[in-house]
């Protein structure tokens, strides 16, 4: 057709001008419509790699430097990936107010889709009915406060058995100090292996191997894949060994959850405590659900897998990783450790047991969980999302299929939102209604709308019970600390390892000293 075109005007002269000047016209329509097309401020960009070589080793601090020199919306171009950075927290409150459905997608990542059974889960599924069914099963019975509240048993029993091993670890060490991260990521383990799939993956000694493997699984959820920001060169990642390395790790933590829903299985109708609800875990309800065939899908074993991953993964290494901050801050400051002890002991008095009424009374150690949420949120970009649709936005056009990345990280020590953002001050919330349920956009370290992360209550429950028994029954100091524990804040190494979640890169060596009420 195209030659047959060329033949009519080379044999027709007079057709040529019209034609020429036709596609003139229309080369000088299309000039001007993209010329009206006002894109976010952008970097410079390197040919073929576009922006990919700013990122470093730590996104969210990159981030952070090239969004105070070109602002808090910013679009990035990674690889093939148009990618928007927002960076303030007005931004992300006029994405959640007024454009949240178009924000809500999930891009689909390397790591995600082969681990996570090609994002069949609940946090990296495609915004859809599939994901509304899922997330509403996964909060009513898992994550809804009633939920929380009934899990509290659990929470007892393995801070209790946290608490036991500390204490003997601290009798047979040889120099005094315990490795408190290792600790920390069993308990962590534990919490949720037996609220999600009925049972500890703790072995001999509490060493929790499907707990290490959690956190092996988030740090290579944010690993680099070529396929990710140039999707023509997906071969690449199998040359690299990356391909081979996830599905290795996939059929790892697969193995754990077969087992588990056998198990499940097995046991026959009637045996599970009466068939109380209250007294089921996450894989019975999920297994209930598909046997009386309740949601408008077909739930596969697959599905059932994945989003156990989710609850399960998600949950145990954002609740250790918050735990390992927060003792690494207090042990940076005495003050607010002896402050908080303080608080903890005097609302706990002589008893040999912590409640939930006493943790709800305890207002000054929610505010050093609210201040180190601020300033190490455990993803701080949270998850990726995709926008489905173009949008203006501030006077910007946002192209549809736009990666979109929101610092949290950047957005929490912002210094026109907060009064010496880099400094750990619990009190800046003794008198503030600031909270991180996603309403005050200032302060999200576990997103907000309508992809924001439903688990926050049950982990900041774990989270703050832990702490509360770590504080009450302990005194802590570094090894090599003088005899009251107090050391210089740069004697802690606080580097990172960047992944979905940013960890202490150094596990916590410290020395625990029983305390006697």
């Amino acid at each position: 057709m195209e030659m047959s075109l060329l033949k009519q005007l080379w044999q027709e002269p007079f057709l040529i001008s019209p034609f020429l000047l036709s596609l003139f016209l229309l080369l000088i329509l299309v000039s001007k419509s993209r010329s009206k097309i006002k894109l976010p401020p952008s970097p410079p960009r390197l040919p073929l790699i576009g922006n990919l070589h700013q990122l470093g080793t730590h996104p969210h601090r990159a981030l952070q430097a090239l969004s105070e020199k070109y602002g808090p919306l910013m679009l990035l171009q990674l690889g093939q990936v148009p990618t928007l950075v927002v960076s303030s927290a007005d931004m992300v409150k006029e994405i959640i107010k007024n454009h949240d459905i178009t924000f809500s997608n999930r891009p689909k990542t390397t790591a995600a889709d082969i681990i996570l059974y090609g994002c069949q889960d609940v946090g990296f599924a495609p915004y859809g009915e599939y994901w509304r069914q899922t997330r509403k099963i996964s909060v009513v019975e898992l994550l809804s406060l009633k939920r929380v509240q009934q899990f509290q048993i659990v929470r007892e029993e393995v801070t209790t058995a946290l608490v036991e091993r500390i204490r003997r670890a601290r009798q047979s060490s040889k120099d005094s100090s315990i490795n408190l991260s290792e600790m920390l990521i069993a308990a962590s383990n534990n919490i949720l292996s037996r609220c999600v799939l009925g049972r500890n993956f703790a072995e001999e000694g509490g060493r929790s191997r499907f707990g290490e493997l959690s956190r092996k699984f988030l740090v290579s959820m944010m690993v680099f894949s070529v396929g990710d920001y140039f999707p023509s060169l997906r071969w690449v990642d199998n040359l690299t060994g990356l391909i081979g390395r996830l599905k290795a790790l996939s059929r790892e933590m697969d193995t754990y959850f077969v087992e588990v829903i056998e198990e499940h299985k097995a046991v026959p109708e009637g045996d599970d405590d009466g068939g109380s609800s209250n007294r089921k875990d996450f894989v019975d309800i999920l297994l209930g659900v598909q046997k009386d065939d309740m949601l408008d899908f077909e739930l596969t074993q697959d599905n059932i897998k994945a989003i156990l991953m989710d609850m399960f993964v998600g949950g145990t290494d954002t609740t250790s990783t918050a735990l390992e901050w927060i003792m690494a801050e207090l042990m940076r400051h005495p003050e607010v450790m002896k402050k908080a002890q303080e608080e903890v002991r005097r609302v706990v008095g002589n008893r040999s047991k912590i409640d939930t009424n006493d943790v709800n009374r305890m207002v000054y150690l929610n505010c050093v969980v609210k201040e180190t949420l601020r300033l190490h949120p455990p993803a701080p970009l949270l998850v990726p999302r995709e926008t489905t649709a173009s949008i203006e936005m501030e006077g910007f056009h946002i192209p549809a299929k736009t990666r979109v990345f929101i610092n949290t990280w950047a957005i929490q020590r912002d210094p026109n939102v907060w009064d010496k953002p880099e400094e750990f001050l619990p009190e800046r919330f003794q008198e503030s209604v600031v909270d991180f349920k996603g309403t005050y956009f200032q302060f999200v370290p576990f997103g907000s709308g309508r992809r924001g992360c439903p688990g926050f209550s049950f982990g900041v429950a774990s989270t703050e019970y832990l702490i509360a028994n770590l504080l009450y029954w302990f005194d802590w100091k570094l090894p090599g600390g003088d005899e009251d524990g107090l050391t210089l804040p740069n004697d802690l190494d606080m580097s990172e390892v960047y992944g979905l979640t940013v960890h202490k890169k150094v596990p916590l060596y410290f020395v625990p000293t029983l305390y006697s009420p």
